[in-house]
């Protein structure tokens, strides 16, 4: 994870934390919430996206809270461009007004890890950086499903996943990961040790290319792998 975050004074590791938005109340606000827990650390803030390659190369944050929608460089573009130049990416959490938003899901698909809703109770919005920090379970999963039923058959489903064939475990484990569960969810499920788990989950990403669970799913989504009735 870009970064790495710093100890905390209680032993555990510190989420650095970038703001991007064009509202200075919400950055203010965010600010306030996540600077208050004593695992984040809010590291910078930012109203354009055209601020943030530079600001990600000299912060090395390890989560960004992008707004979507910005007058300059929107969320997707900065996302996009984010990931496509910076050898070891924050991951991307998108601020939005509106759940059910094509834009949101254009994020998702650009490479975003997730997506928060801006009034979303202050527990709501630690607990998403905290989830998508770890990057061991899906945010929002019911969420992602009925953005993927309202946009994801776009360019049409090619019934075929990227990359090389997954194993039948493999494919098992990706269908847990689209339903949201964690990885010691799917331990128990399969009746599998954890650390097995995550080995099965890192090779999934392998085989599609994908730098996290969210793009993982997008992708089992937009190929037809999964669909959003399950």
């Amino acid at each position: 994870m870009a970064g790495g975050g710093a100890p905390a004074d209680g032993g555990g590791a510190v989420t650095r934390v970038l703001i991007v938005d064009d509202d200075e109340l919400i950055r203010v606000g965010l600010r306030a919430i996540a600077g208050a827990q004593p695992d984040i650390d809010v590291v910078g803030e930012a109203a354009d996206g055209a601020e943030v390659p530079p600001l990600v190369a000299k912060l090395r944050p390890d989560v960004v809270l992008m707004d979507v929608r910005m007058p300059g460089i929107d969320g997707i573009q900065a996302t996009r461009h984010l990931l496509a130049t910076s050898a070891d990416p924050p991951k991307v959490l998108v601020v939005t007004t509106f759940e059910n938003d094509e834009y949101v899901y254009d994020a998702l698909r650009a490479g975003a890890s997730g997506f928060l809703l801006k009034r979303a109770r202050p527990a709501e919005v630690v607990d998403a950086i905290r989830v998508v920090a770890r990057g061991e379970s899906l945010l929002f999963p019911a969420a992602i499903r009925r953005l993927a039923d309202a946009y994801g058959g776009r360019g049409g489903h090619t019934a075929r996943l990227p990359g090389p064939p997954l194993t039948e475990r493999e494919a098992e484990v990706l269908r847990l990961v689209a339903a949201g569960r964690s990885n010691a969810e799917i331990a128990a499920d399969l009746v599998l040790g954890v650390e097995t788990v995550k080995t099965h989950v890192g090779n999934v990403l392998a085989k599609l290319g994908a730098r996290d669970r969210t793009q993982a799913v997008v992708l089992a989504y937009e190929s037809g792998f999964v669909t959003p009735a399950g």
